[in-house]
């Protein structure tokens, strides 16, 4: 039997060997409560240190004390949010973008439902990149806080965070970025930008679920989300889960030393794949920026047929990979991103996205390039829309090449 191919790691990756075997020891060994002042205590508060080091380096904070352990990016992108609507009096709106993660724009129509808070949504172009007139219109002294994501999870179109950030703090306003597809794969440095805020998730890198962090720039007012004990400085009460926090760290250690040489590999693997695809298969396009991209990301948009049949089909093939967000993608819709990008239903519904990471091998690629056109070609000849020679009135659309 082939090999299982496994190209779906925007929606979470496989934990490292080292990884947990760094967190083993913190289930049964060394398992006490890092508030204890007992030894058992003070072993595991010294494991908490050092991981929140590790992820310091891999986001370039200043300060290791910035970090704030959560169970994951959506409470830490609800967090960051509530909080600076409730340290900024005086001001109710919030500017994000019409390409934002669940995590953000469900809290946002929450706020707005529920809560009078006025949310500008940014739109984005065909390539899914940000309306910046538009933002710059949405700025004023009424605006608490902006919450723009660093990169996309479906197209990998990453956003100038750190201008975006600098925009921002012209009216006064808090800037956050949801970075959780980011880290990891992006070399980041916050102390040299305006960012306020950021959002990360273990899993997204190698570690462990359950386990993400919200940076917090020194300086900046703050409200907890959860109240309770005086864990994380009393930013976010709650005991530590410990072995997931130690999981973090080495995968952050990890992926810090690793950056550079994963990057310039997925990168050229991911080129290898989308090339392949639209040269052999035809009526289908890459989406998302060209230039400024996700290195490990490829959604690409298959025409006249769907999404989910193809995946269907792929995971009888062995192959893993998705028709968007896996936090949304039970919806027979197009995504959110791809209508937000007004690329037509024809194809958006046919959008599939293979997400690659430092497992991924030539010999993955090569797999799917090897059973993708059969599949399309397959799915096709059903197809009530399509005809031999490809011709419809809403044919190819170059524009998105």
């Amino acid at each position: 039997m082939t090999n299982p191919v496994y190209l779906d790691n925007n929606a979470t990756t496989r934990v490292f060997p080292e990884v947990v075997e760094a967190m083993l020891p913190y289930f049964s060994e060394q398992f006490g409560n890092a508030s204890s002042i007992h030894a058992y205590g003070s072993e595991v508060g010294g494991a908490l240190r050092r991981a929140r080091k590790s992820l310091q380096a891999l986001i370039g904070a200043e300060y290791d004390h910035e970090i704030i352990f959560t169970s994951g990016g959506t409470e830490s992108n609800n967090t960051a949010i509530r909080s600076a609507l409730q340290v900024m009096p005086g001001r109710n709106e919030v500017i994000t973008s019409t390409v934002e993660h669940p995590a953000i724009l469900t809290l946002c129509d929450w706020l707005e439902k529920h809560e009078n808070i006025i949310v500008h949504r940014i739109p984005v172009d065909k390539q899914g990149r940000l309306d910046i007139e538009a933002y710059r219109a949405a700025l004023s002294e009424r605006v608490a806080i902006v919450s723009f994501m660093w990169a996309n999870n479906e197209t990998g179109t990453v956003f100038p965070v750190e201008g975006l950030a600098e925009m921002a703090h012209e009216v006064g306003a808090l800037f956050h970025t949801d970075a959780v597809q980011a880290v990891g794969k992006l070399p980041i440095d916050l102390k040299t930008t305006d960012i306020d805020m950021l959002s990360l998730s273990s899993h997204k890198f190698h570690g462990p679920k359950g386990l993400g962090a919200l940076y917090m720039r020194k300086g900046t007012r703050f409200r907890p989300l959860l109240r309770g004990g005086h864990q994380e400085r009393g930013r976010r009460a709650g005991t530590e889960n410990a072995p997931a926090i130690v999981g973090l760290g080495r995968a952050a250690e990890i992926a810090l030393s690793t950056l550079d040489e994963d990057t310039t590999r997925m990168k050229a693997l991911r080129d290898r794949l989308e090339q392949g695809l639209v040269q052999q298969i035809g009526h289908c396009f890459v989406t998302g920026d060209p230039y400024d991209r996700l290195p490990n990301t490829a959604t690409v948009a298959f025409e006249y047929i769907e999404g989910e049949a193809i995946l269907l089909k792929l995971n009888q093939a062995g192959i893993a990979a998705s028709s968007g967000s896996a936090c949304t993608s039970g919806s027979l819709e197009p995504s959110h991103v791809l209508r937000a990008m007004d690329i037509p239903f024809t194809a958006a519904h046919g959008a599939i996205r293979f997400s690659l990471s430092r497992d991924t091998t030539d010999a993955d690629v090569d797999r799917v390039l090897e059973v993708m056109p059969a599949i399309i070609s397959g799915l096709r000849d059903m197809s009530p829309f399509w005809s031999e020679d490809g011709a419809q009135p809403d044919g190819f659309h170059p524009e998105y090449a």
